[in-house]
């Protein structure tokens, strides 16, 4: 079995790998290992994920052959700021992903829906998913933790639906095999590790958040359209605005208010539009 390498433009850039064939959870170990002071710039990978976490604790499945990533880094900003990570990773997938399917493989939709653009390969979904032909092909999380100079480190787990998609999940998935796309794991995180080192220099510490909030922007999921976002057991129905300077998702509401969200689950297509 070919071995995990990092990208030449990301080596060249210094950073490090940690590989495993299966581990529990590769967030757990870079969260580990920032408490242990490791300086950051370190990607773990496994390629396959026993223990892993998604978005608000949720359980995050990685069958064997699928790509389970974590980028160790820390930043010199505000632990408020370092959330924005999650959109220069999120054109970082992009770019990744762009730079390895075939042309024409992936149309966009939204959640099984027809396509309301008409244009791109990927889609990115507030706040950090990755869609292909209208479902979860790669799931991105943050995780932020104090280390012993006082700095936060973040950990930003990337996993990508390389083989199979799992199963038993209340929205739809799938996997580059699916689409019928033969990559490989490590081509894969070949490909994410030298797209992030151009997204992360574009970022600038966050000087240059304006540029990568324009560039997520131009591959973003459902703007103008129908969106439903679920908070707390209440739904708000409206129109997908745009994502504003801050992140925050901009929804114009059924009765015309515009509200400013900063978390929750998004829908699109029919199940936005549906009343029950």
């Amino acid at each position: 079995m070919t071995a995990f390498t990092l990208g030449a433009r990301a080596r060249a850039a210094g950073y490090r790998l940690r590989s495993y064939e299966s581990i529990g959870s590769t967030t757990t170990e870079a969260i580990a290992a920032a408490g242990a002071g490791d300086p950051g710039g370190i990607w773990f990978v496994a390629r396959e994920q026993t223990a892993g976490r998604g978005r608000r604790g949720r359980p995050w499945v990685h069958p064997p052959g699928n790509l389970a990533a974590t980028l160790l880094i820390i930043p010199d900003v505000a632990p408020t700021f370092s959330a924005t990570l999650g959109f220069v990773a999120g054109i970082t997938v992009s770019n990744a992903l762009a730079s390895v399917l075939p042309p024409g493989t992936v149309k966009i939709a939204m959640d099984g829906a027809d396509s309301l653009d008409g244009h791109g390969r990927i889609a990115l979904k507030w706040p950090n998913d990755v869609l292909a032909d209208g479902a979860k092909l790669v799931g991105i999380g943050l995780e932020a933790t104090k280390v012993p100079d006082g700095r936060h480190a973040v950990a930003i787990g990337i996993g990508v639906n390389v083989v199979a998609a799992p199963e038993g999940l209340p929205y739809p998935a799938t996997s580059l095999s699916e689409l019928g796309v033969s990559r490989s794991a490590e081509q894969i995180l070949e490909a994410l590790s030298d797209a992030w080192v151009e997204a992360f220099g574009l970022w600038d510490e966050g000087r240059g958040m304006s540029t990568v909030l324009k560039l997520w922007r131009a591959s973003a999921a459902g703007i103008g359209a129908p969106i439903a976002v679920h908070q707390d057991g209440e739904v708000l129905r409206g129109i997908f605005e745009t994502v504003d300077d801050e992140g925050r998702l901009i929804v114009r509401a059924n009765d015309n208010r515009r509200i400013v969200i900063t978390a929750g689950d998004v829908h699109f297509g029919a199940t936005a539009s549906a009343r029950s």
